[in-house]
């Protein structure tokens, strides 16, 4: 069954195919740069190499230490990857805290799921594990929004036990509880 894990170097072949499904401007959903320093987006090649692949694995492992110096106005953040062994499905974020920007618009949890991977429920099991990680965070209820014309995404949202609190931007808001009985 997948899961959620820390990013890890074994599933560099996987990951490296998920680039490949996606267009340059879908590029940002797979995370292939830390907001921890590193203010370049690593090109293919350098995520090709071995001793690279696990550079920018160290670099987003770095991004949830709270001693880590990150830029003005970016948050600390636990990313996540949903793995099935070493075939790597999707990217889960939780935001630690909210920035206005984020408050708006980018909530708690942001997640992706590799084109090749969707519409097979993986996206509602990541928003479920993740749930109790970001109230072991100290968040609860999460904030997590979605396009307003993404009604998959709404799904997931709502099957989560999302409460839509409203529209903003083009987003709807959820606020969902992480500290639930499952």
């Amino acid at each position: 069954m997948p899961i959620l894990v820390v990013p890890t170097a074994a599933v560099h072949r996987s990951f490296l195919a998920a680039w490949d499904e996606l267009a340059p401007e879908d590029l940002h959903w797979l995370g292939p740069k830390s907001i921890a320093g590193d203010d370049e987006l690593w090109s293919r090649d350098r995520a090709a190499d071995p001793a690279g692949f696990r550079q920018l694995v160290e670099a987003i492992r770095r991004e949830a230490e709270p001693d880590t110096v990150l830029p003005p106005g970016i948050v600390h953040q636990t990313v996540l990857w949903f793995v099935d062994g070493v075939e790597l499905l999707g990217r889960l974020s939780i935001r630690h805290d909210l920035t206005p920007p984020l408050t708006e618009v980018g909530g708690h949890i942001g997640y992706w799921v590799r084109p090749s991977a969707r519409r097979q429920g993986y996206a509602t099991q990541m928003l479920a594990q993740s749930l109790p990680i970001a109230g072991a965070l100290g968040i609860d209820p999460a904030l997590v929004t979605c396009d307003v014309d993404n009604t998959g995404s709404r799904k997931v949202i709502e099957a989560a036990g999302g409460e839509l609190e409203g529209e903003r931007h083009g987003k709807l808001r959820f606020w969902v509880p992480t500290h639930v009985a499952r």
